[in-house]
């Protein structure tokens, strides 16, 4: 297994079981299982998570999912630390691993949390760089497996911005074998690296991968539509950036062309009236928000796979996944 998460990819083996994992552990706990309840792979362990970017569902999510699962968070905001400025990050690195169990890092450059990760002995989480959105995406896949029982004949859609979002949501489908089409206007393609990654995994599982500059075409017949900022944090000075994204707006029209089941995904903040109406994001085929809770049930599975493996399969052993 992997010694840390980058991208998504780098849980590609046992993804499914991840995802698996996170879906009955929250059943147990809400349903006040004390298996689930007094499981505790990260106690007497410090997690750091490091922010360069102000966050709502990621920084929340993680302290109470640490907490949960018996370990102490640490927030260190850009603020409080030497990271990157009067010290190197490799530097960081090397001190914070002899007090953390584990460092989450929400950053801009992905070379950074490369770079973290590369000089830490204890496993490091990216939880948002430029290029990558990974623990986003291991709740995406979370949610819709929660949605559809079969993701053989599934297919997802996602209209907007070429970004670290759709990275690697393409990327957790096709590993999956969902079949995937994305509609970007001309000029914010996502990285040919990144869609290589992806056509090589839906090549070896039989999916489709296609692209399109038409959100038409995109959504077509699809289960899930999926959409995002067009201006992402950070590009507040591209004001005329929103003018390319005219036509792709997720909204009552567009929708009617999906299948007469379709679901609407957002992994928020939404701009509504910009990239999303509120008439979809308010609608009863809307699992916006119950992405944003699943969050922390897909990072709890992926802090206990990384931090304690033995305990994490030992747990999944008891609920009946086959790892």
């Amino acid at each position: 297994m992997a010694e840390h998460l980058l991208a998504i990819d780098d849980v590609a083996e046992d993804f499914e079981s991840i995802l698996k994992w996170a879906i009955e552990f929250k059943k147990m706990w809400k349903a006040g299982d004390e298996i689930a309840m007094s499981f505790t792979p990260l106690a007497d362990l410090a997690v750091g998570s490091i922010y360069e970017k102000p966050s709502t569902r990621t920084r929340v999510s993680f302290e109470v999912g640490i907490n949960r699962l018996g370990g102490y968070p640490l927030t260190l905001s850009k603020n409080d630390i030497q990271l990157g400025k009067s010290e190197s990050i490799g530097d960081t690195a090397s001190v914070l691993s002899r007090y953390l169990g584990a460092i989450t890092y929400r950053c801009f450059g992905h070379e950074d949390v490369a770079e973290l990760a590369a000089n830490s002995d204890v496993p490091v989480l990216n939880a948002l760089s430029y290029k990558h959105h990974p623990c986003q995406a291991a709740a995406d896949l979370m949610t819709i497996m929660e949605h559809y029982q079969d993701t053989e004949n599934l297919s997802v859609s996602w209209v907007g911005d070429g970004n670290n979002v759709l990275h690697d949501l393409m990327l957790a489908c096709a590993m999956l074998g969902i079949d995937f089409t994305y509609a970007i206007p001309k000029g914010y393609e996502p990285h040919e690296d990144v869609v290589q990654r992806a056509k090589d995994f839906a090549d070896e599982n039989g999916s489709r991968m296609e692209e399109f500059n038409d959100p038409v075409e995109a959504v077509k017949g699809v289960n899930v539509i999926y959409t995002d900022v067009f201006v992402s944090m950070g590009e507040e000075d591209m004001k005329d950036k929103i003018n390319d994204f005219e036509g792709f707006q997720v909204n009552m029209d567009l929708v009617s062309n999906a299948d007469n089941n379709w679901s609407f995904m957002h992994c928020l903040p939404a701009h509504r009236g910009d990239e999303v109406t509120n008439e979809v994001m308010d609608h009863k085929n809307s699992i916006v928000f119950d992405q944003a809770e699943n969050r922390m049930w897909a990072q709890m599975s992926l802090l206990s796979y990384f931090v304690d493996n033995g305990a994490w399969a030992a747990m999944a052993d008891l609920m009946g996944i086959y790892l």
